[in-house]
């Protein structure tokens, strides 16, 4: 069967995404390593993974067709191919030393596929290891990882970003997270439902690029924030690519702030709506955008003359680009300390279904009623242990088909 994979927005209906249910990945967070998987807390898995499922409950409710990463990742691995790249990639560490890499190159390799996605997602200690093999395994921690475990697999949004009919495969910036983005590669390029048809562009090799700072405001206008995760090379990069295969007219490059608290676009703002956004208020007024565009055209991406406009005020530039009268601000929150506590629990990083609907977080009661009173349906859904990760439902979802927008 054929499929139809693409998106030119942020709130065309949804039909197709891309979810990945936590698994024993998460079992792996402690105390002592959360910090470098990222994870603010350690979250309770079984809730977690409740919490999942009704959030993919809903969307199935509402029509949307749910794949799995893991699912596709093991019937990506039945490819040869696919093992054999898979397997290198996880191996390439420079820690393990060659007889470790040797021996465990031959125990990934005789795994099933479904084995071999739990291995490289959920990771292998070194007390996992079998037998003596060589110097590095006698002098590592039993508890320190040869594989590390990919806690971050939860959030779909940021190892790739689909843009009209071609998928852009971003390049993570923490090294927690580079593995993400190379299974998400290799699903994109050998699974049966996406090698013949799919056309890729930027690649987990090139300058960083998350997802979570991909905004699709309309058709032919991208947003992509430039900080913690995404570099100004890196938009650099993207611009070229969707502007020489005929992507988008204007990128809107929007530096913020390099914190935790922002460390994406979506973290700060997200569409509900054509013409609408839900922000964070405490930094709406300061959020800038060069609006880029190309001055001249050449036969490959680099050979394109960009023309970068002076800042202007986000909303301004965004519509601009966009050419609508007002792009409409939503607050997150009731005032500046119920924003700041509501943005840090993903108030601002809602899941647009369709325009006018959005699903978000129950807990985050002030955002959510402003919503509706601005004409948004709200589904809400429950995220206290998700959002130990510091995502909400945008982050939570890579959506690989919307039905498009109409341009007047």
């Amino acid at each position: 069967m054929a499929h139809t994979h693409g998106a030119d927005s942020e709130v065309g209906t949804l039909t197709t995404v891309m979810l990945h249910r936590p698994g024993n990945e998460l079992k792996r967070l402690t105390p002592r390593n959360n910090d470098k998987l990222l994870f603010d807390g350690i979250p309770w898995v079984s809730r977690a993974q409740e919490e999942h499922d009704a959030f993919a409950d809903t969307l199935r409710g509402r029509g949307v067709e749910v794949l799995y990463l893991t699912e596709l990742l093991t019937e990506t691995l039945a490819s040869e191919e696919a093992r054999a790249d898979a397997i290198s990639s996880a191996l390439s560490g420079l820690h393990l030393g060659d007889t470790l890499r040797d021996y465990l190159a031959v125990a990934l390799a005789d795994a099933s596929p479904e084995e071999l996605t739990g291995l490289l997602t959920a990771g292998i200690r070194n007390d996992e290891v079998r037998g003596g093999h060589g110097l590095v395994t006698s002098l590592l921690s039993p508890y320190d990882f040869l594989i590390d475990p990919l806690p971050n697999l939860l959030f779909t949004r940021d190892s790739s970003v689909w843009v009209r009919d071609r998928v852009a495969i971003t390049s993570l910036a923490m090294p927690a997270r580079k593995r993400e983005t190379q299974l998400t590669e290799l699903i994109y390029t050998l699974h049966p439902r996406f090698a013949v048809r799919t056309q890729k562009i930027h690649g987990w090799h090139n300058e960083h690029v998350e997802g979570g700072d991909v905004l699709l405001l309309a058709p032919g206008v991208i947003a992509v924030g430039v900080g913690e995760r995404t570099t100004p090379a890196g938009v650099e990069r993207l611009a070229r690519q969707v502007f020489h295969a005929d992507l988008a007219h204007t990128v809107l490059a929007v530096p913020i702030a390099q914190e935790r608290a922002t460390m994406h676009l979506d973290t700060v703002c997200t569409m509900v709506d054509v013409d609408k956004v839900v922000m964070y208020p405490n930094v709406a007024h300061e959020l800038m955008a060069h609006a880029v565009t190309v001055r001249e055209r050449g036969d490959a991406d680099t050979d394109l003359v960009l023309e970068v406009a002076p800042a202007e005020h986000f909303l301004v530039a965004a519509a601009k680009a966009m050419q609508i009268d007002t792009l409409h601000q939503i607050d997150t929150g009731l005032d500046p300390v119920t924003a700041e506590r509501e943005q840090w629990d993903d108030g601002n990083n809602t899941l647009a279904l369709a325009p006018r609907v959005a699903v978000a977080y129950e807990r985050n009661d002030e955002t959510n009623d402003r919503l509706e009173e601005a004409g948004i349906e709200v589904i809400r859904i429950a995220g206290s242990e998700l959002g130990s990760g510091r995502g909400g439902p945008r982050c939570m979802s890579c959506p690989v088909e919307r039905q498009p927008l109409s341009v007047d």
